[in-house]
């Protein structure tokens, strides 16, 4: 690794004048910034000074040299600008509404500041309760704290493991899992290391029995996030192999529990640029695109389908969103791959402590796994009736969003919207599916026979058909 590993040790943060600490590594680990220097064994005792929010001149109204510096926003901000002011560490809390602080009073969400030997700086995150109890005391007077930190800095390797399921025909085109090791919780992303370790040993036990015989390879990922799949990718010769890719990033969530519903991340269609009827973006948050930055494809609309099919005798829940980012689809769109994310989301624990094994639920990892593991059979040994039923499902699912779409934008200029956006988004949906349904050409193992060539052609011009058709009819 080009940095050192960090492993946090213990800490505690004490208000002076207290009888117990506010806050003790043993109940919550995440109180610790990641990349957190030691303090001296028995800590360091300083004055706290409020920046509130860091506007206005908060942090040049007072002097921090040698202070404790409480703020609410992120941590890695509130202790660059301490850093640059002499203070010896910060409090920092910046909860999103999302996890409710409120209601879990004791959560705190992972963060980091930024490593610096010659410092010895640190960071403290701190709960709703904790930010409570540190508001009343500098509501009463001068405040002092007490802080102890401890943590190691070592030279590491970065491990990854990759595991294949050879294929018997074409080993060399592959479909890819990817599943990251580094973040903390059960279930980001315990969740999805776990599913990817059973769909590698189902697999495993499948092609042992005969049962299956996949074509193409089927490979599994684990490692660090983006970084071990981008540098998977960046081996010319082995991307060249790669056909598509499916992140699984908490995939297990109990969403009674959680709040969060499972949900397919979509590679970039026209909904990420016009978000709008039943396309919502998450909490996460997106920023529009352009349309020059669309992917057209099958994959989107072949993942949901195998996803609905599980729902269909699970009565599983299963959702999209626009594309956002921010997971390991992301290498396998910027090497020009098709790629997916399986997740969760809005999660009230997310990067919290309570991201825990509790909340985590053995139906809801089944029905991703079962659906990843199919698609990847499903692809791996594709034949051509194969290969014509899924165009087919692209047609349909291009129909539909067409019917959709064109209501939507009737309505808009019944409203005195502009026809002429209206129409561009017609025509960008057009073109995208049609070039969704060329993408199935990837389909047949082996090569489009002419019985699937003439599917994908005649799938196409019917698309283009209904395309023109809706953008005629806009009043």
């Amino acid at each position: 690794m080009t940095n050192a590993a960090w492993e946090p040790v213990d800490a505690s943060l004490t208000i002076v004048g207290s009888d117990a600490p506010v806050l003790r590594f043993a109940t919550n680990r995440n109180m610790l910034a990641v990349n957190s220097s030691s303090t001296s064994a028995g800590g360091i005792e300083a004055e706290v000074v409020s920046v509130g929010k860091g506007d206005g001149g908060a942090f040049d109204r007072a002097p921090l040299t040698g202070k404790i510096v409480f703020g609410e926003m992120g941590v890695g901000r509130l202790s660059s600008e301490a850093r640059k002011r002499g203070a010896v560490g910060v409090l920092a809390y910046a909860l999103p509404p999302y996890t409710k602080p409120e209601t879990h009073r004791t959560s705190i969400q992972f963060s980091s500041i930024q490593a610096d030997s010659s410092a010895k700086t640190w960071g403290i995150l701190l709960s709703y309760d904790a930010r409570e109890a540190l508001q009343r005391a500098l509501a009463a007077g001068p405040v002092r704290a007490r802080v102890m930190t401890e943590s190691r800095f070592t030279r590491s390797t970065e491990r990854t493991v990759i595991a294949d399921v050879r294929g018997s025909d074409r080993p060399n085109e592959r479909f890819v899992f990817s599943a990251h090791v580094q973040e903390p919780g059960a279930n980001d992303n315990a969740s999805g290391v776990g599913a990817q370790v059973e769909m590698a040993r189902v697999a495993a036990t499948l092609v042992r029995g005969g049962t299956v015989n996949p074509r193409r390879s089927i490979t599994f990922i684990w490692g660090n996030e983006i970084a071990s799949t981008r540098r998977y990718l960046e081996n010319r010769e082995r991307a060249a192999t790669v056909r598509w890719g499916v992140s699984l990033d908490m995939v297990g969530e109990d969403t009674e529990k959680t709040g969060g519903t499972f949900l397919i991340e979509k590679m970039p269609d026209p909904s990420a640029v016009w978000t709008r009827g039943d396309d919502k973006h998450t909490e996460w948050g997106g920023s529009p695109l352009r349309v020059d930055q669309l992917t057209p494809h099958f994959f989107n609309d072949f993942i949901l389908n195998r996803c609905l099919d599980q729902a269909a005798v699970t009565g599983w829940v299963v959702r999209t969103n626009p594309f956002e980012g921010g997971s390991d689809h992301v290498p396998f769109l910027d090497a020009k791959k098709p790629g997916l994310l399986f997740w969760h989301f809005t999660d009230v624990f997310y990067h919290t402590d309570n991201d825990r094994l509790p909340n985590v639920s053995p139906k809801e990892l089944a029905n991703v796994g079962v659906s990843a593991l199919v698609s990847a059979l499903t692809l791996a040994s594709a034949d051509g009736a194969t290969a014509r039923a899924l165009v087919a499902e692209v047609q349909q699912a291009a129909t539909s969003r067409l019917d959709r779409e064109a209501a939507l934008s009737r309505a808009e200029v019944a409203r005195g919207g502009d026809r002429g956006r209206e129409r561009l988004i017609l025509e960008t949906w057009t073109v995208w599916y049609r070039g969704a349904i060329r993408s199935a050409a990837d389909i047949e193992v082996g090569g489009s026979s002419g019985e699937t060539e003439r599917a994908i052609a005649a799938a196409d011009a019917a698309v283009r058909r209904a395309g023109a058709a809706h953008s005629a009819r806009l009043p």
